[in-house]
Parts: structure tokens; C-alpha cells; sequence
């Protein structure tokens, strides 16, 4: 488009140089001259443009894939960037989501804390309340035991006492059985003749009827029943350490008037004194003895028969271990 303004200025000027005088055609030529050197300037001036318009033709061309590439990549990064929204959306609601959740559950954490905390006190208070408790049951625990070593102490003092006791009352049996038979040794012959001999609670029962010792109504003691004292003094005689009880029963027939007799009491105790007014003559140490009269009220059979009533009419002397040892036995101790 250059070329072709170049070539019409050049024919216009040629055409108007035809026309005018030498000294015009010389400014002309002048001009001409002028224009050329202007021409080719320009021309140079166009290359130089060619050049730069060829330069920015490629220059426009590499921006052009440039900006195509940039346009690709820009999409490229607009769906990149689209997807990282979303992703970033999706992310934020579950980081709040989270966030939510972590809340709830620092909230129930907390309240589940303070409950721990609440039950953590309560059981450190029920705790330190057993520590109390068993510290209390430990004390009482040594008081039972040291009271418990006392029992024992105790028991083992009343069970020595007990075996002591024990021998003592085997001891006393024996006396008492050995004591029996040296009785029915002295007065066997007086055996089934209105005399028995039986032991009874630790005791030897020495039994004589009235056909053997009184006659009826009467405080002396025949003669069968004298030799059977003299015989059961030497016995006691023996024997030192038997204590005696002489007993007098009547039946329940009431005794009628006899001078110093006035009732049945009367007629127990005499006869009680007469058996043990014999004793004691044959040797018998008094404070041994004791007399006494039982009357009609211990009878051996309560039948209101004359054979209960003969039963009822007797003397009873009652032999008595001594049992001093036996009562030091049973002794309350300080030890």
C-alpha cells in the first residue's frame, strides 16, 4: 500500500514538472532530488517498517499462541480452580461440621468430666468413710483380740480348774465307793435284817428300820441296833474325814402324849440323839456329827399302807466326804 502512494506522488510530479519553466524545472528538480533522498528515506523508513510490522506480525503470532495456550490454561485452571472451590466448600462444611462435632463433644466431654469429677469425690469420700471404718474395726478388732487372749487365759485357768475338779470329784467317788464298801464290810451281817447300805448323790446312806433299832414309841436303841453302831463307829473311827448326819423319820401316824414326847418331831429327834449319843461313846469326834429329826414329811413311800408306813419308820445315817479340797477347787482365783 506504501509502494503504491510512492509511484502516484512521482507521476503527479513528473507530470506537473512538464509544464512549468527551466528555473521552476530546477527548483523542481531540486524538489525532485529532494523528494528521491525524501523517497528513499521513505523507503528506507518502510523496510525499516516491513522489518518491525514482520517483527510484530510474529511477535503478534507468538502472542497469539501464547494467549491461546494462556486461554487453554486459563480454562484449565478455571475448572482447576472451580474444583478447589468445591473441594474448599466440601472441606469448610466438613471443618464445620467438625468443628460442631468437636463442640458436642467437648460439651458432653465436659459434662461427662464433672460427672467423673462429681463420682471421683463421692467415691474418695466413700473411701476416706471405709478408711474411718476399718481404721475403727482394726481398733475394735485388737480390743476383741487382746479381750479374746484374756478369755483364752481365762478358759485355760477354768479348764485347768475343771480337770483339778474333775479329780478331785473322781478322787471323792472313789473315797465314797471305797468308804461304801468298808461299811458294807462292817454291817453285812446286819445286810437284809432291817439295815441297807446304798450311795446316792456322792453320799453313803446308811439306812436302819425301827424292828432293828427302837421299839415302838421308844428313844432307846435295842440291842441289834447297838452292835450295828459299834460296828459302823469303828468304821468311822477309820475314817476321820467323814462328816455324819443322823437322821430320824417317823411315819404319819401322830404320836399320842408320852411325857417328854409330845409329837412325831419329838419322837425323830430323840431317837436321832439317842443313835448319835452311841456314836460318840464308841469314839466318834462330836463335831462330827449332827442330829436331827425329819418327823413324817421325808417319807421313802408316800402310801398310807402299814407296809409304806414300817418303810417310813427308820434312821438314816448319812455318811459325808469331807470336801474341803473339792472347795478349794472350786475357789474364785486373782491370778
Amino acid at each position: 500500500m506504501t509502494r503504491k502512494l510512492l509511484a502516484l506522488a512521482l507521476i503527479c510530479f513528473f507530470a506537473l514538472s512538464a509544464c512549468v519553466p527551466a528555473r521552476k524545472y530546477e527548483e523542481e528538480k531540486t524538489k525532485r532530488a529532494a523528494a528521491e533522498k525524501s523517497r528513499d528515506s521513505l523507503k528506507t523508513l518502510c523496510s525499516d517498517y516491513d522489518a518491525k510490522q514482520a517483527e510484530l506480525d510474529k511477535q503478534i503470532k507468538e502472542c497469539t499462541s501464547e494467549r491461546d495456550k494462556l486461554k487453554v490454561d486459563t480454562m484449565g485452571c478455571g475448572m482447576r480452580y472451580r474444583i478447589l472451590t468445591m473441594q474448599y466448600d466440601q472441606l469448610t462444611a466438613n471443618y464445620e461440621l467438625l468443628l460442631k462435632q468437636n463442640k458436642e463433644l467437648m460439651s458432653r466431654q465436659s459434662s461427662e468430666n464433672s460427672a467423673l469429677v462429681g463420682k471421683l469425690n463421692l467415691t474418695q469420700e466413700e473411701l476416706f468413710r471405709k478408711e474411718d471404718s476399718l481404721k475403727r474395726l482394726d481398733i475394735s478388732l485388737k480390743a476383741q483380740k487382746r479381750s479374746l487372749d484374756s478369755l483364752n487365759t481365762e478358759l485355760a485357768r477354768r479348764e485347768k480348774r475343771v480337770r483339778e475338779l474333775e479329780r478331785a470329784l473322781a478322787a471323792k467317788d472313789s473315797a465314797v465307793i471305797a468308804l461304801q464298801n468298808k461299811v458294807k464290810n462292817a454291817l453285812a451281817q446286819f445286810e437284809g435284817k432291817g439295815l441297807t447300805v446304798s450311795q446316792k448323790n456322792g453320799k453313803v446312806y446308811v439306812s436302819m428300820d425301827d424292828k432293828l433299832m427302837f421299839a415302838t414309841g421308844s428313844t432307846a436303841v435295842q440291842g441289834g441296833g447297838v452292835s450295828a453302831l459299834v460296828a459302823l463307829a469303828k468304821v468311822l473311827n477309820q475314817n476321820p474325814d467323814i462328816n455324819i448326819m443322823v437322821e430320824g423319820h417317823t411315819d404319819n401316824v401322830p404320836m399320842k402324849g408320852n411325857g417328854e414326847i409330845k409329837d412325831n418331831w419329838d419322837l425323830s429327834v430323840m431317837r436321832a440323839t439317842s443313835v448319835t449319843k452311841i456314836l460318840i461313846a464308841n469314839g466318834v469326834d462330836p463335831k462330827r456329827i449332827t442330829a436331827a429329826g425329819r418327823g413324817e414329811h421325808f417319807p421313802i413311800d408316800p402310801a398310807n399302807t402299814p407296809e409304806a408306813r414300817a418303810k417310813n419308820r427308820r434312821t438314816e445315817i448319812i455318811l459325808i466326804p469331807n470336801l474341803d479340797d473339792l472347795f478349794k477347787v472350786l475357789e474364785p482365783t486373782n491370778k
